[in-house]
């Protein structure tokens, strides 16, 4: 049986750069994977873009209302220009198309709880293992919706680590606009769109929220 894995950390924790090396790792092989992200995440547009300067298209979006295993099987069924399988062409395409080894999702924690889930049909029902990159916490250290999900029924959980200011493991995301800590705002507001995001240990986050947690 395959398995669901949540990689995650604070921001600049390398997510993205992992992601991409995994989908490497797979083709180098000879295998064949799908990326995807949430539609939310408008950095990059349609591409996953590493803080080292590595970007890659994702083979599909994920709109905040669909269903995710209805899409996956949808682009696991097409070929490489986007064309999907008639029945006609079943046995003609399966010869021409490997199944998915893989399918990593960028930024999951803007999953829902149900597109998640689906995660895991998608890893035990239908055998393909699925990794999913993301932050857990979000600038106020409350749980986006998506990584409490993972957190709950992922097989695997490894956290990316990266460090504080002061050279400790961070763990939180604090949220800039200019250089002032905000603590109130939406939950999301991506990084590069007014605003950006510094990672701390908790130690310094106490310090620059004088106290405040939530």
């Amino acid at each position: 049986m395959a398995k669901l894995y949540f990689r995650y950390g604070a921001m600049n924790s390398g997510k993205s750069t992992g992601l991409l090396q995994a989908a490497f790792n797979y083709e180098e092989r000879g295998q064949r994977v799908l990326l995807a992200k949430p539609h939310l995440d408008t950095k990059g547009a349609d591409e996953i873009v590493s803080r080292l300067g590595v970007a890659r298209g994702v083979d599909f979006l994920i709109p905040h209302d669909a269903g995710l295993r209805r899409l996956f099987a949808r682009h696991a069924h097409a070929d490489a220009e986007g064309s999907l399988f008639d029945a006609e062409d079943a046995v003609r395409l399966a010869r021409e198309v490997p199944p998915v080894a893989c399918l990593l999702i960028d930024e999951a924690q803007f999953l829902t709880e149900e597109q998640v889930d689906d995660l895991l049909r998608i890893a035990v029902v239908d055998d393909v293992p699925v990794l999913a990159y993301g932050i857990r916490t979000d600038f106020r250290t409350r749980s986006f919706p998506g990584s409490a999900r993972l957190m709950d029924i992922a097989h695997a959980l490894e956290e990316l680590k990266t460090i504080c200011r002061c050279g400790r493991k961070a763990v939180f995301n604090a949220r800039l606009v200019g250089e002032r800590v905000v603590f109130d705002g939406d939950q999301v507001a991506i990084d590069g769109e007014d605003v950006r995001y510094e990672s701390l240990c908790a130690d310094c986050y106490l310090h620059v929220s004088d106290g405040r947690l939530g």
